[in-house]
């Protein structure tokens, strides 16, 4: 394999050198002959040519030929031509110098091109910005000028904090000379950057005081620090003290020096307690000291219009006080400064970050991360009342300045989701101080948005708050209290869900007041979680059975506000509700066995009258809200909606009383009347014919599983075909509303129609080839192999004459004459499908025990064949002209084959008897088999000569080539004597007879074809 794949990659690389190597000489004489041209012109203009006329006679003509004339007058000599750069057309440049009269071509040789000039510079631009007019990446100026110096400065202040670190492990100095050294050290960094500030001229560079600066604060940090966590040497006061001038510094120094010395000050203060070792931790003094440095950097960056910076701060605080809790927390007052600690980065610092369109995400997340802090900071203080009092009192200080200072009030949505977290967590807390501190809570966190609200100065932040706060309260009282489903009735906490319901209905009372209900976020916000609560309040009252009946009445009460004011709220609303009441009816007890009467297959014991009125009583509540929907909706997209629904639990409500055998029917009346006196509701009756469609859905899918395993090579038995009785309750009602519908529909579009068209056709094909199935009545294998030819054969037969039959009479219907020829075309695409499939592949007598009749000739091979044939010549005929031009070559050849195969079979047939795989084929059919592909090949010659048909005169030659090649590498190899002598002169008069016929063929071809081109320019003349 090696060997051929080199000797074939060898002929290959010859076969294109040689080709290459013609094609350069190809060229050169292209070239060659350019240049003579160009020489000859060049003599002629050199001697002054001759008049117009002769110049023209003597360029047009060759240049062996060309006789300069003499000189008229003088003329200056031009310049030198220059032969031009070698082309792919210069061949048929020299053609067309040679054909172009003398005038053009001394007017080309006088009017030389314009040497190429570079593009003109852009105007009013300088050189520097043409230059910077784009980003220009320079490596040595970001690398080499930028990066090191504000690296140098924060590797000075790790510096700085590793070598008092040093010191310490090495034990080379005392704690108080350590500490000195750390202020020494960072007075004196301080110091560099003012005299590199003040010395600007020499320094020219502003990046070196910010280095220099950031890095003495944050030595600075680490120094004081270490005084009063580490060593003690002063006080937690003086420490305090220390870290806020610190602070102080750092920030004014960012203004004096720039926002980078900020950054890097800030950040070093944040890793000094990490850098450096302490014997013990403290607490308060280390929260102090963390929200001071998240403070200023919040500030600094607020002031500078650098949101980002206190976004980083606020996460690297967050970090810290997640390492504290890890760290531990044991005594009251590490509990109070780290709560405060989270307090004031989760809600004060957010405040001081000023965004457009209300909280941004890291404002929220701030607030959410110290929430969870402080949440199981406080479960693990424990959660006695004395606690619930404190974090009570901040939740209203927090809320009273959200009244005066609107940017606080992120806090008070904080501190919210901390007491609704801090409840969810509270372990086996007592009722009364549940109570107290939940009503607590709705009257702080729920009730001041509500004033808000009242003043007209509520944002949708407030809002969200007051209904997160209600809904939450609600919800977390019952999964404290809560019976779930043990007890019959809960006034109490259904009293207490109604009060609670009543804050955001109050509050949706004012948008309702002020004509506000367009602005759907704030409604939504009030309507949702109001809805909600009312509804688990009445379900509180009463049995679990009747939830869809409470859902409706609340989905009703927002159907009536929707029909009182549009608005898209107040649609959402309405839609929300008539939704939860259809869930209400799919979780609650009972569903099940409604369910399974809406089909055929109900639960035993379970139709009693007492179900059945409750099952009414429930999908009655159910339809009312959708059933309004549809009724009063405001635009087309809701009423269809509601139309789909109303139907579809309509169904369902008279599913719960009617026998499910008439199921199928009712809803088939149902979308025949719908289609016939509410056309205009195509959702309506579209739904009640789909529910329809299901029912005769089951038998169908039977059918094609059973068709689908046929296709696979399994037997079509005739149990399962579609019975009789499914028939009649299951198919008839779909095909009756269909039938109707493409009565009634004529003013509707085609494709309409035609939608309708298929689906009764696939309806008819299931019915009618059951049906059929049932007549035959083949159930095992044996009597498959007997009659399962006859019955596909005549199944073929029969689809054809219904084409034929629809391409005749449907176009005399009105209604349906444009649906003629695709009815037509796709019954013989069956037919021809399916003779393909079954007779040709899966069950060909040829090569499967088929039987197919006693008699040679008229048996069901014969049927079969010319029934093929002639679905291909039909389908032909309906065909289009353009496309019969294309598919007549398609159908010659198919015929060709066809009638081959036929051919054989029927003598393999007079051999093999009925069975055609019973008798191997002996010598003496194996030679009838040649004679017969020559016979045959002569009869397609005799056919395509007559019908001046190519394809059947090819088809023709191929047959006889094939029976060729098996006389002489089969039949001769078995045969001797006289019979080989015959064989062979019987294929060389058949040989010699199809070579003369195509001799004649091809003669009389090309006179036709010499008469044409003689008669054309005879025409143009004429014309």
């Amino acid at each position: 394999m090696d060997y051929i794949l080199i000797f074939g990659l060898i002929l290959a690389v010859v076969l294109l050198w040689d080709k290459n190597k013609r094609l350069e000489k190809r060229l050169d004489n292209a070239v060659t002959s350019f240049q003579d041209v160009i020489d000859d012109l060049r003599e002629n203009f050199a001697a002054g040519g001759a008049d117009n006329a002769a110049a023209g006679r003597s360029i047009a003509t060759p240049a062996s030929k060309i006789t300069p004339a003499a000189p008229l007058a003088e003329v200056e000599p031009e310049a030198e031509i220059l032969p031009e750069p070698e082309r792919k057309d210069e061949p048929a440049l020299a053609a067309a110098a040679y054909a172009a009269p003398a005038e053009e071509v001394q007017t080309a040789q006088a009017a030389p091109e314009p040497a190429p000039s570079d593009p003109p510079a852009p105007e009013n631009y300088t050189a520097e910005e043409i230059t910077h007019s784009r980003f220009n990446f320079d490596f040595e100026d970001i690398f080499g000028r930028r990066l090191p110096i504000w690296a140098g400065g924060f590797a000075l202040a790790i510096a700085g904090i590793f070598l008092v670190r040093y010191s310490i492990e090495a034990g080379l100095v005392t704690p108080t000379v350590r500490v000195i050294m750390s202020f020494a050290f960072g007075v004196l960094l301080l110091a560099g950057a003012e005299a590199a500030y003040r010395y600007e001229d020499r320094v020219r560079d502003p990046r070196v005081r910010q280095a220099l600066a950031g890095a003495g604060l944050a030595t600075l940090y680490g120094a004081f620090y270490l005084a009063g966590t580490a060593y003690g040497l002063i006080g937690a006061g003086t420490a305090f003290v220390g870290l806020a001038a610190v602070t102080a510094a750092a920030i004014a120094l960012s203004f004096r020096f720039g926002l980078p010395c900020a950054v890097i000050g800030l950040v070093g203060g944040f890793a000094a307690p990490m850098l450096v070792d302490s014997d013990s931790s403290n607490i308060p003094l280390l929260s102090f000291y963390l929200a001071l440095v998240t403070g200023g950097l919040t500030w600094a960056g607020q002031s500078q219009g650098r949101s980002w910076m206190g976004y980083a701060a606020l996460a690297a605080g967050l970090g810290w006080g997640v390492l504290m809790m890890v760290a531990g927390v044991s005594s009251a007052s590490d509990f109070a400064a780290l709560g405060i600690y989270l307090v004031v980065l989760g809600s004060v610092l957010p405040a001081f970050l000023h965004s457009k369109g209300g909280p941004s995400l890291p404002k929220l997340a701030a607030g959410g991360i110290a929430t969870l802090q402080i949440a199981v900071l406080v479960s693990n203080a424990g959660f006695d009342m004395l606690t619930w009092g404190l974090y009570l009192l901040i939740g209203a200080a927090l809320s009273g300045l959200g009244w005066r200072y609107p940017d606080l009030r992120l806090g008070t949505l904080v501190g919210a989701g901390l007491g609704l977290w801090l409840l969810a967590i509270w372990p086996d807390p007592i009722t009364r101080d549940f109570v107290i501190v939940a009503g607590a809570m709705a009257a702080i966190f729920a009730g001041m948005p509500l004033f808000y609200q009242w003043r007209g100065k509520a944002g949708l932040t407030d809002l969200a708050q007051l209904s997160a706060v209600a809904a939450g309260i609600a919800a977390l009282s019952y999964v404290r209290f809560g019976s779930w489903g043990e007890a019959p009735s809960e006034p109490q906490l259904a009293a207490s869900f109604a009060a609670l319901a009543l804050l955001p209905v109050a509050a949706y009372a004012f948008i309702w007041m002020r004509r506000e209900e367009d602005d759907t976020r704030r409604s939504l916000i009030l309507l949702a979680p109001a809805a909600l609560m009312l509804f688990a309040a009445l379900l509180m009252l009463t049995p679990a059975w009747l939830a869809p009946v409470m859902a409706a009445i609340i989905a009703l009460a927002l159907a009536a506000m929707w029909w009182k004011r549009e608005a898209m709220a107040l649609q959402m609303a309405a839609w929300t509700g008539a939704i939860g009441t259809l869930i209400a009816l799919f979780v609650t007890p009972g569903f099940e066995a409604e369910l399974t009467r809406l089909g055929s297959v109900a639960l035993a014991n379970t139709d009693t009258p007492h179900n059945v009125i409750r099952a009414l009583i429930r999908w009655g509540a159910s339809l009312l809200p959708f059933l309004t929907m549809a009724l009063l909706g405001r635009n087309k997209a809701a009423q269809s909606a509601g139309e789909i629904f109303a139907v579809a639990l309509t169904y369902g409500l008279i599913a719960q009383v009617i026998p499910s055998m008439a199921l199928a029917w009712v809803a088939a009346i149902g979308a025949m009347a719908l289609y016939m006196w509410q056309n205009a509701r195509e959702a309506a009756w579209g739904t009640a014919l789909i529910i329809a469609a299901f029912w005769a859905v089951v038998p169908v899918l039977v059918w094609l599983t059973a068709g689908a395993e046929a296709v696979a090579g399994m037997p079509f038995m005739a149990d399962a075909a579609v019975s009789l009785r499914d028939m009649g309750l299951k198919i008839a009602p779909t095909a009756a509303a269909l039938g109707l519908m493409i009565y009634a529909g004529t003013q509707r579009p085609i494709s309409f129609r035609a939608a309708m068209m298929v689906g009764i056709g696939i309806l008819a094909a299931v019915v009618i080839h059951s049906l059929y199935k049932q007549v035959w009545g083949i159930e095992t294998v044996l009597a498959f192999e007997h009659y399962a030819m006859g019955e596909r054969t005549i199944w073929q037969a029969g689809l054809l004459a219904l084409a034929f039959g629809a391409s005749k009479l449907l176009p005399q219907i009105p209604a349906l004459k444009d649906m003629a020829k695709p009815v037509a075309l796709a019954l013989i695409a069956v037919s021809l499908g399916h003779f393909l499939w079954f007779t040709l592949i899966l069950h060909n007598p040829l090569m499967s025990v088929q039987h197919v009749g006693p008699t040679p000739v008229a048996n069901w091979l014969t049927l079969a064949y010319v029934t093929a044939i002639a679905g291909l010549w039909l389908a032909l005929s309906l065909a289009s002209d353009a496309w019969q031009a294309k598919l007549r070559i398609a159908a010659d050849i198919a015929t060709m084959v066809l009638i081959g195969l036929l051919a054989y079979s029927l003598l393999r047939h007079v051999f093999a008897g009925s069975v055609l795989t019973s008798l191997g084929i002996g010598q003496n059919e194996s030679l009838l088999i040649s004679l017969l592909g020559i016979v045959l090949a002569l009869a397609y010659l005799a056919w395509g000569s007559v019908q001046n048909a190519r394809s059947w005169r090819i088809g023709s030659l191929v047959l006889m080539l094939g029976a060729v090649g098996k006389v002489f590498l089969v039949d001769a190899a078995v045969l001797d004597g006289l019979l080989r002598i015959a064989s062979f002169m019987a294929l060389g008069f058949s040989l010699i007879g199809i070579g003369w016929v195509y001799s004649r063929q091809l003669s009389n071809r090309d006179k036709a074809a010499a008469l044409e081109n003689e008669a054309e320019p005879e025409a143009e003349a004429a014309t």
